[in-house]
């Protein structure tokens, strides 16, 4: 069973158009403004025009397809946590910047996690994670 609204991250996000079954993902699938930002450095960075193209195709269509949640306040605070969390588990967030801020959007909207990189958020206070699996 699904959860009516959830949060995906960057790595889910870029899964869904492989993903066959709908059960693995919240029945509305939403996206934070971090994913948002996260997938445009992708254009910026490759000297390969195919990939460029394709990365920006995958910016624009997720423009096209979510209203991202912003960073806001509450997010900000949560942040704390996620960071305090991480450091008590001996990780740096600064490491994992782009997925710390994406656990702090899903906390401050109380909203759980999809993700294919459960490892990413493990141990992190109030954060609800659910595991995507990778299609084949």
């Amino acid at each position: 069973m699904s959860d009516p609204l959830g949060l995906v991250d960057t790595s889910t996000l870029l899964l869904l158009p492989r993903i066959e079954d709908p059960g693995v993902l919240p029945e509305t699938p939403l996206i934070s403004a971090i994913t948002l930002a996260e997938l445009s450095v992708g254009p910026l960075v490759t000297d390969d025009a195919a990939e460029r193209a394709r990365r920006a195709a995958q910016v624009q269509q997720a423009e096209a397809d979510f209203d991202p949640i912003p960073f806001d306040a509450a997010a900000a605070r949560a942040f704390g946590q996620v960071a305090a969390s991480l450091r008590r588990d001996g990780r740096k967030p600064a490491a994992r910047a782009f997925d710390a801020l994406i656990a702090a959007t899903a906390i401050a909207n109380g909203l759980p996690l999809y993700t294919s990189n459960p490892a990413d958020f493990v141990d992190i206070d109030r954060l609800t994670v659910r595991t995507v699996p990778v299609p084949a």
